[in-house]
């Protein structure tokens, strides 16, 4: 997890550049470089390191002696950069994984290039040789990327939104910041004055795409057919080779722990492989909750299982409104569902980067969009609707669960990691018939839990724990953090607010009083960027006014 930023033909002045870069520099403390193209004045490249893989070779813009007219800096890891070196036969520069991209590119071109990687990235590649501007952006859009184009040939690219914004305000007219579509490349010429122009914007990966598996990774070919015990057998592979081939690092890995299906079973699966791998220190896991609450006793018999160091980080509803403003801050978001789900992440991570030596975390996201975990996935109308619900969650992570990931434990310098959105692994879930993904005997994620029914990586009680709304698992089962939250807004939103809110707020109107508080913070913070959350995130096929699933008539919290 790095921060980059870039612009191509600015007439902006140094200080306002320098100023704007340095707004995403939390998400890489360890170097700074603020670089101008040698040949063009124009281009100039920020990069913010957090130091993970070949920590002499490693600051940014990359370029190496045999392609000196290639810039490159990006954010992400390549996991299968060993692989794709071996089988092409690179001759390498440096040990830093982004290399391979400098070689793909100057043998395949952009698009072969970028269906090539496994891994999770935001690139920006100048061809100073061709004049060409490349950037791209991973399947799922794990690591972020905003771009601002102008009319008149300027564009500028940054790991978040907030690094274009003061560039804007120089300029005469309103300039849209947008983020960059998931599994997409975009290709620019670069103009003799200095500008540029796009001129072809691709996708060359989906999330329903089946990937080439002879270049991802060694796993070999997997067992055919929809046999159930087949299907759960190789479930298992993929999953365990997810999770093997982002163990990837220099620095400490750890785990975001809740103690439910996904985050346990990431656990479990990393410390056994660290464990196999030999590695020189025990993996930490981080649940945060109140004493009493859900997640953290659950959380404590999974570390308990596993054997892994656990640290709990208390949390209470007053530290979690204080810092409501710090969290919307980084996620440059006013969703409802996704501002309550980040505070909590928020301040694990803040724990992990200030009392531990862990810096790549990994976590469950992913499954439940993958796996159909929600809680209303028991209403869908047919396993076709499920399937398609399915699919377009996935391709709306980088807008709610994937950007609260990133932007929460990036704001501490934190490298996450999420092997549910592996590629292979996802291609061959969403493979599967439609019948064998859907809830089953009232339990939702019933195929994924099956598929570890009897291998002792968790506890039976949490395999088959219940879903658990956000708001429950955090806090204490007497009063939780949703709760707490509604009555704290009551007396910071009156009614007359809400019944002005269309007129207040046009675009995505906030319907509650907790809505109207959040989007109040965000038009302070980001005025006019209401565009940066398309809509709400909520559930389907059930009567709902708010995402929680503790409002749905179908939700009973776990009690036991």
């Amino acid at each position: 997890m790095c921060g980059i930023w870039a612009v191509f033909g600015s007439d902006a002045c140094l200080s306002v550049q320098c100023t704007s870069a340095m707004k995403i520099a939390h998400r890489g403390p360890d170097a700074f470089r603020f670089e101008n193209v040698n040949s063009y004045t124009n281009c100039c490249f920020g990069f913010h390191r957090l130091a993970i893989v070949d920590q002499l070779y490693g600051m940014q813009p990359l370029r190496i002696k045999k392609f000196p007219y290639l810039w490159l800096c990006y954010n992400g890891e390549i996991y299968n950069h060993e692989r794709l070196k071996k089988v092409f036969e690179f001759e390498h520069q440096t040990k830093v994984d982004g290399e391979v991209l400098l070689h793909l590119y100057e043998r395949f071109g952009i698009k072969e290039m970028a269906s090539l990687l496994d891994g999770v990235f935001a690139f920006v590649l100048l061809d100073t040789a061709n004049r060409k501007v490349f950037i791209g952006r991973d399947t799922y859009g794990v690591r972020p990327m905003f771009k601002l184009l102008t009319d008149d040939g300027f564009l500028a690219i940054c790991s978040e939104a907030k690094g274009l914004t003061e560039i804007t305000h120089s300029m005469s007219s309103p300039v849209k910041v947008e983020a960059f579509p998931p599994g997409h490349f975009e290709v620019f010429n670069l103009k003799s004055s200095g500008k540029v122009e796009s001129v072809q914007l691709d996708r060359f990966h989906s999330c329903v795409d089946e990937p080439c598996h002879a270049l991802y990774d060694s796993l070999g070919k997997l067992p055919s057919g929809f046999q159930l015990e087949t299907v759960k057998s190789n479930i298992r592979r993929l999953f365990e080779n997810a999770v093997k081939k982002r163990l990837m690092a220099n620095r400490r890995i750890g785990c975001l722990l809740s103690g439910g299906l996904d985050s346990s079973l990431v656990a479990a699966t990393l410390v056994k492989l660290a464990k196999q791998e030999e590695l020189k220190y025990p993996v930490q896991t981080f649940a945060i909750g109140a004493e009493d609450s859900p997640d953290i006793q659950a959380a404590r018999k999974v570390a308990a299982h596993i054997g892994s160091e656990h640290h709990e980080v208390s949390f209470t509803p007053e530290e979690g409104i204080k810092a409501v403003e710090e969290v919307i801050f980084h996620l440059e978001c006013y969703d409802i569902t996704t501002i309550r789900a980040s505070v909590g992440m928020y301040l694990v991570s803040k724990y992990i980067r200030e009392k531990t030596d862990s810096v790549v975390i990994f976590s469950g996201e992913g499954s439940d969009e993958l796996t159909q975990g929600y809680i209303y996935f028991h209403k869908a109308p047919s396993p076709k609707a499920a399937a398609e619900d399915s699919v377009r969650l996935l391709k709306e992570l980088y807008l709610f669960d994937v950007l609260r990931a990133d932007r929460t434990t990036a704001a501490h310098g934190l490298e996450l990691r999420v092997p549910f959105l592996d590629h292979r692994f996802t291609a061959y879930y969403l493979s599967l018939p439609e019948e064998m993904r859907v809830p089953k005997d009232g339990v939702e994620k019933f195929l994924l839990r099956d598929a570890f029914a009897e291998e002792s990586l968790i506890p039976d009680e949490i395999l088959w724990r219940r879903k658990e709304a956000f708001s429950d698992g955090l806090t204490s089962v007497k009063k939780s953090w949703y709760t707490c939250l509604q009555e704290y807004i009551e007396s910071e939103v009156n009614d007359s607010d809400l019944e002005m809110a269309a007129k207040t707020f046009p675009f995505n109107p906030p319907k509650t009083k907790e809505g109207f508080y959040f989007r109040q913070i965000f038009q302070r913070l980001y005025p006019g960027r209401c565009e940066w959350t398309p809509h709400y995130w909520m559930p389907r096929w059930i009567r709902a006014t708010d995402p929680s699933a503790r409002t749905l008539a179908i939700y009973t919290p776990d009690q036991d």
